[in-house]
C-alpha cells in the first residue's frame, strides 16, 4: 500500500513524521505506564490528578489523529484510492470510554488497555523514519534494544505483582520490600530472562511456576533478540563486506600472477576511494533491481541539470535525453591516469561528475594546455562520427581524483533510431562542428573520410530500370528484352558499357534466383 494525500493539511512528509511522533509518544505512555501503575504502588491519592492529565492529553492527541489526520490519509489497492478501514476500526475502539467503570473501581489503569490497540501508528512512525534517515540501522539496532528492555519492564512489574501476592518479604524469593522496588525488581528480570542465575530457589508452587515460565520465555525472547540483532548488523555491515571480499579477491589475482607493485597499490586506491566516494563499486548494480520507471526518475534528478547544458544535445527530443540518461556509466580515474589519447578511436562522450581533467601535450606529455572542470563535456563529437569512429585530437589526463560519466557511442546509436527527428539534427550540429576548422581544400576530403551518421547509398539508375523492366515482363521476359534491346554488336557499346551490362543482368538473375517476382 502507498500513501496518497490528497488534501491540502497533510502535504509534508515529514511534517506527518513529526505528528505521528507524538502519536508514537502517547501511545508509549499507555505501553509502558499501564503496566506500572497496576503493580506498583505509584499511583496515589495525593498524584492522581497528574496520572489522570497525562492520560487525557495523551486521549486527546489520539482523538485529533482520528478525526484531521487519519481521514486525509488515503491509499492506493488494485488502482482504485480506498480508505483504509481497518485502520479506522481499530483507531475507533482504541478509544472505547473504558473510564466509565472508575465509578465503581476507582481509577484502574488496566481499564485503559483499548489505547493499547493504536499500536500500527507505532509501526508506521518507524518505517517511515527508517525511509528518510541516512543510517537506519542505528535506529533499528535501538528499536530491537528497547524489545529487550520493554520485555524485561513487563518482568519486572509482574514480579512485583508475584511478590506482592505472596507476601513482600515473606519468603527468600520474593522482593523483600527495600530500597527502590522497580529498580530491585528489574534487576531480578535481568538475572532471570538473561538466565544469568544466582537466583535464590522458589519454595512455593506460585513460586515454582512463575519462575519455570520466566526461564521458558527468558530463553526465546533472548534468542529472538540476539537473532534479530544479528540480522540488524548484518544488514548494516553488507555493503562493507562484499567491498572487503571484492578487494582481497583482487589483490589474491594480482600476487597470483605477479602483477607489479605499482599497479597493485594503483588497484587499492581505486577500490578505496571508489567506496568512500560512492558507498559501493558499481551503482548499476543497485538502480537495476528498480522498475525502469524509477531508474529513469533517478537518473534525471541526478544528471539533467549536467547533460541538458551540452550545446550538441540541445533541441533535441527531450525524452531522448531520458533515455541517454539511463545509459550513463559512472568510471572513477585515479590521479594521472589517461582518460584518452591523442590518435585513438573516441567511441564515447565524457562528463565531469566531480574532478577535474588536463589537456597535455608536449614531449614528455607534462605541458597542460587547458584545464576541464566539473560540468564540463567533451567527446562529444566520437559519438556521431562515422568511418569506425573518430580519431581523438588531444591526450586528456586526470588531475586529481576525476569522477566521469561516460555515454558509448552503441548506446546513443540504439537510442536514435527511435528519434528520427533529433537523429538529423544531431548529424546537421556534427558536420559542423567537424568542419569548422578544416581548411577549404581538405573540406573535400573530409566529407567523404568523416560522414557524420552516413546516409543510405542511393540505388544504381541501370539497376532502377532493370527492376522496371522486370516489373513490367515479369522474370522469363525479362532477360529476352535484355537481349533484343542491348546487342552489343549493333549498338557498338564501349567496353565499359559492355561491363555494366554484364555486371546488372548477373545481379537481374541472381535477384530472380533469391526473392519471387513480387518481392523482386
Amino acid at each position: 500500500q502507498h500513501a496518497v494525500r490528497n488534501q491540502p493539511f497533510v502535504t509534508s512528509h515529514m511534517v506527518y513524521v513529526v505528528w505521528l511522533f507524538f502519536v508514537m509518544m502517547a501511545w508509549n505512555w499507555n505501553v509502558w505506564l499501564i503496566p506500572v501503575r497496576w503493580a506498583f504502588p505509584y499511583q496515589t491519592a495525593e498524584n492522581i490528578h497528574w496520572w489522570l492529565l497525562m492520560d487525557y492529553t495523551c486521549d486527546l492527541i489520539y482523538i485529533t489523529d482520528i478525526l484531521i489526520f487519519q481521514p486525509r490519509l488515503q491509499f492506493v489497492r488494485g488502482g482504485d484510492i480506498i480508505i483504509n478501514i481497518f485502520v479506522f476500526q481499530m483507531d475507533c475502539i482504541s478509544m472505547f470510554p473504558m473510564e466509565i467503570f472508575y465509578y465503581f473501581t476507582g481509577v484502574n489503569s488496566l481499564l485503559r488497555f483499548p489505547r493499547l490497540l493504536k499500536y500500527m501508528a507505532f509501526f508506521e512512525f518507524n518505517d517511515r523514519l527508517e525511509a528518510v534517515m541516512k543510517k537506519a540501522y542505528i535506529y533499528r539496532v535501538i528499536l530491537t534494544t528497547s524489545y529487550l528492555l520493554y520485555s524485561l519492564h513487563i518482568n519486572a512489574c509482574l514480579f512485583y505483582w508475584g511478590s506482592d501476592y505472596e507476601g513482600l518479604g515473606s519468603t527468600k524469593w520474593v522482593y523483600d520490600g527495600k530500597g527502590n522496588s522497580y529498580i530491585r525488581c528489574y534487576y531480578f528480570a535481568v538475572k532471570t530472562l538473561i538466565t544469568i542465575g544466582g537466583l535464590p530457589d522458589p519454595t512455593t508452587v506460585f513460586e515454582i511456576t512463575f519462575q519455570l515460565v520466566n526461564y521458558f520465555v527468558g530463553v526465546f525472547a533472548f534468542s529472538i533478540m540476539i537473532g534479530q540483532m544479528r540480522d540488524v548488523v548484518g544488514a548494516a555491515t553488507a555493503g562493507q563486506n562484499y567491498y572487503r571480499a571484492c578487494m582481497d579477491n583482487t589483490i589474491k589475482y594480482m600476487t597470483s600472477y605477479h602483477i607489479p607493485k605499482e599497479v597493485q597499490n594503483r588497484v587499492k586506491t581505486w577500490y578505496d576511494y571508489t567506496w568512500q566516494i560512492q558507498g559501493m563499486l558499481d551503482e548499476q548494480e543497485l538502480l537495476v533491481q528498480l522498475p525502469d520507471k524509477m531508474r529513469m526518475d533517478m537518473a534525471v534528478d541526478v544528471n539533467y541539470s549536467i547533460v541538458s547544458k551540452v550545446a550538441l544535445f540541445q533541441g533535441c527530443d527531450r525524452q531522448m535525453i531520458f533515455d541517454m540518461l539511463m545509459r550513463l556509466k559512472s568510471v572513477v580515474y585515479l590521479p594521472g591516469d589517461f582518460v584518452c589519447k591523442k590518435g585513438e578511436i573516441g567511441r564515447e562522450m565524457y562528463i565531469i561528475k566531480q574532478g577535474e581533467v588536463q589537456v597535455v601535450g608536449g614531449p614528455d606529455l607534462k605541458t597542460v594546455f587547458v584545464t576541464i572542470r566539473a560540468g564540463s563535456v567533451f567527446g562529444e563529437i566520437s559519438l556521431l562520427a562515422g568511418g569506425g569512429g573518430n580519431r581523438r585530437t588531444a591526450n586528456v589526463r586526470a588531475h586529481g581524483f576525476a569522477n566521469l560519466f561516460i555515454l558509448d557511442k552503441r548506446d546513443l546509436s540504439d537510442i536514435l533510431v527511435h528519434y528520427p527527428e533529433s537523429q538529423k539534427l544531431l548529424r546537421k550540429k556534427a558536420k559542423r562542428m567537424l568542419t569548422r576548422d578544416i581548411k577549404p581544400e581538405e573540406k573535400a576530403v573530409g566529407r567523404e573520410t568523416s560522414q557524420v551518421i552516413p546516409t543510405r547509398p542511393e540505388t544504381p539508375k541501370l539497376f532502377k530500370a532493370a527492376l522496371v523492366v522486370t516489373e513490367q515482363a515479369g522474370i522469363k521476359g525479362t532477360f529476352t528484352k535484355l537481349k533484343e534491346g542491348y546487342k552489343p554488336e549493333e549498338m557498338k557499346v564501349s567496353k565499359k558499357v559492355r561491363s555494366i551490362y554484364t555486371h546488372s543482368t548477373s545481379t537481374i538473375h541472381t535477384c530472380s534466383i533469391l526473392l519471387p517476382p513480387k518481392k523482386l
